[in-house]
């Protein structure tokens, strides 16, 4: 199977693509939340032969904000048949944004042992997937207010990679893929003689909803309770906000942070700039973000008393984010693996949008001015 992959991905070709976003931009995340349930694509899995034999996988994408010493930048990584369609789609959206393709800027970096040091991490929920995270609708951005009274939640963490100083660097990565049923389960041998079939494939995100919206039944109708009492707001809240969350297109999710510099001018103060990225989007009684595995360090010094395994996997996490990949990793299961979870498309509009003039972070790089179409009735 690697080795069918390899031949697949080999041939399929990949690209990269940057974002230069205008001063100007009214849209709310809703805009990227359309761009972004065109990236549900499933249809590379279509059968066991094509699966299997051809070792053809679900296409991933890679969402990345990437800050070189302060200048911030929006990248999109793809197969290459996908880019006409992601073009499209944001500039519909986005009539002001230009999009080009660019070298990879992963190929101008490299960790070198005695010189550089390195400090990243995986991301992963706080409570189960179905549980949603802080949206920007819960800023009110769905709203389309004006700029001045906008709360973007992703601003301050652009402000903080805007605070890097010359040779440091800090990268996010956010891999997704189509959310698709997967998981095997035994039927009841009534319905196997209905189907024909032992097995059938359910979708655990929506499985865990609804044994999530169980549980606060059960609670709603104690033991020997005749009739099940009024819930309170946030019971209530809590059972509409995972119906909700279910009820749109989903992605199998993975997100990194790295930050790396040179050992002279490292400075371990913008760890907790990193660490704190994501704590914006942390909802009370709901969801949020939490460090996971994939660490570039040791906890306990004397696991790694030389230094010598933490600069090899130093060098195996720059290598893990060069390749772009986490579903199919050749590093998967190793060290720093941790399993994927789940997003719906408002989610992930949540933590990477193209941001409006509220978020006047200097070094996040803008175009000049808004460009128009030519008059109608120029002379020929």
């Amino acid at each position: 199977m690697d080795y069918r992959r390899t031949r697949y991905w080999a041939g399929m070709g990949s690209l990269l693509l940057e974002m230069k976003l205008p001063k100007d931009i009214f849209k709310s995340p809703l805009a990227m939340e359309v761009v972004l349930n065109q990236l549900h694509q499933t249809a590379d899995e279509s059968n066991w032969y094509w699966k299997y034999w051809r070792g053809q996988t679900r296409s991933w994408f890679s969402l990345e904000i990437a800050s070189f010493g302060g200048q911030v930048h929006f990248y999109i990584w793809t197969r290459k048949k996908y880019r006409n369609g992601i073009e499209a789609h944001l500039y519909s959206q986005y009539p002001g944004i230009e999009i080009h393709e660019v070298e990879d800027y992963t190929k101008k970096f490299e960790y070198v042992i005695g010189r550089d040091k390195m400090f990243a991490c995986q991301w992963e929920l706080s409570e189960v997937d179905p549980l949603p995270i802080g949206t920007y609708v819960d800023y009110g951005l769905d709203k389309d207010p004006k700029e001045e009274f906008k709360v973007d939640p992703l601003t301050s963490q652009l402000e903080f990679l805007g605070t890097l100083t010359e040779g440091q660097n800090l990268w996010i990565q956010i891999i997704v893929r189509a959310h698709k049923k997967e998981q095997l389960k035994v039927l009841p041998f009534g319905k196997m003689l209905e189907k024909f079939a032992i097995f059938e494939k359910v979708d655990t995100w929506k499985e865990e909803a609804k044994e999530e919206i169980e549980k606060i039944m059960k609670d709603l109708k104690p033991e020997g309770a005749n009739f099940p009492r009024i819930p309170r707001k946030d019971e209530a809240d809590k059972m509409a906000a995972i119906q909700r969350s279910v009820g749109k297109i989903g992605f199998d999710v993975s997100i990194r942070s790295m930050y790396f510099a040179s050992k002279d001018i490292y400075d371990s103060i913008y760890l907790g700039g990193m660490l704190g990225g994501f704590k914006q989007y942390g909802s009370m009684g709901m969801n949020g973000f939490k460090s996971a595995g994939w660490h570039s360090t040791f906890s306990n010094p004397w696991k790694d008393w030389w230094k010598t395994s933490q600069d090899k996997l130093a060098q195996m996490v720059m290598d893990e984010y060069k390749l772009r990949r986490f579903f199919f990793s050749p590093f998967r299961g190793k060290w720093f693996y941790s399993k994927p979870f789940v997003l719906n498309a408002e989610e992930l509009a949540t933590i990477y949008h193209p941001v409006g003039a509220s978020t006047a972070t200097p070094t996040l790089e803008r175009l000049p001015s808004r460009k128009s179409e030519a008059p109608a009735n120029l002379p020929i």
